[in-house]
């Protein structure tokens, strides 16, 4: 097996190809083999495991699933690197590459066709332009038992994120509907070429079977959640005011007391729970319009 973490190694191998890092496609590629390992054997992949791994570069973390995985299927959207992988990763007869961009695909379809009677996995070493997108698309479709991405380090942070904190935000919320979030390790800048300026951090969202809220309407939860975090720094009554016009102030106000809030309290503050309760008070009150 090709060690394609060895710079002496990565180095002629990509200018055999005539490679060039796109920054416009993030690439920054593991230099040190301790990572991909660690994320591997830490997501818990094991031969009861389906994986389906986004943005495989050249494979150093491919080829540590493919060692584990019952089947790995490796999603790439830059053509540029068939080559490559055909000779990083050519080997495993478990492996399958998908040339697609992921969020073109229908993700829940996929995994029931790759990976029947397996324990469905994500994981990947996320490009930081993209991670959003990927992360809501992967927790969205509901079909994993886990997502383990590797992300720049505030991001995990934010992420995992407790009420009341500095990174607490609406994307922490939509994470944490979804999965129970840990930060496992952090990746220095030193472990990728080129280099990116950031910390990076391992983050794996263990995927809810069930969710211990009662919430009326996701649709109407949400709102609730983008309205209290568009306005931050201002109070939940002038957020959930300006998100939801036909409450107003007062009737925006009448359901903060519902809830049993403080009239002053801001929408940072709250945990998903009190979310839920404040979401399902405005969905009462539109019902009854």
């Amino acid at each position: 097996m090709i060690d394609v973490c060895d710079i002496q190694v990565m180095k002629p191998l990509l200018q055999q190809h005539g490679f060039h890092f796109s920054k416009a496609k993030g690439q920054n590629f593991l230099t040190a083999r301790w990572v991909p390992e660690r994320i591997a054997e830490e997501a818990g992949v094991d031969a009861s495991a389906g994986v389906l791994e986004i943005g495989p570069g050249i494979g150093p973390l491919t080829q540590q699933l493919a060692l584990r995985a019952s089947k790995v299927c490796a999603v790439e959207v830059d053509h540029r690197l068939k080559p490559l992988l055909a000779q990083t990763v050519g080997e495993f007869s478990n492996l399958e590459i998908l040339w697609e961009d992921v969020l073109r695909l229908d993700v829940p379809a996929l995994v029931a066709e790759k990976f029947p009677g397996l324990r469905p996995m994500a994981c990947a070493n996320l490009p930081y332009y993209i991670t959003s997108p990927i992360l809501t698309a992967l927790l969205e479709a509901e079909c994993f038992d886990s997502v383990t991405v590797m992300v720049q380090k505030e991001v995990a942070q934010r992420i995992a994120a407790k009420p009341g904190s500095a990174d607490y935000s609406a994307f922490s919320i939509f994470c944490q509907y979804y999965a129970r979030p840990e930060i496992l390790f952090d990746v220095p800048a030193g472990c990728f070429m080129p280099q990116p300026k950031v910390t990076s951090a391992v983050i794996q969202l263990k995927v809810r079977k069930e969710r211990p809220w009662q919430i009326d309407d996701p649709e109407i939860f949400f709102r609730t959640v983008r309205a209290s975090f568009a306005m931050r720094r201002k109070t939940l009554q002038n957020g959930l005011a300006s998100g939801f016009p036909e409450l107003g102030k007062t009737g925006a106000g009448e359901v903060i007391a519902a809830c049993g809030l403080e009239p002053g309290v801001r929408g940072e503050k709250l945990d998903i729970a009190q979310f839920a309760a404040v979401s399902n008070e405005i969905l009462r009150r539109k019902r009854h319009v």
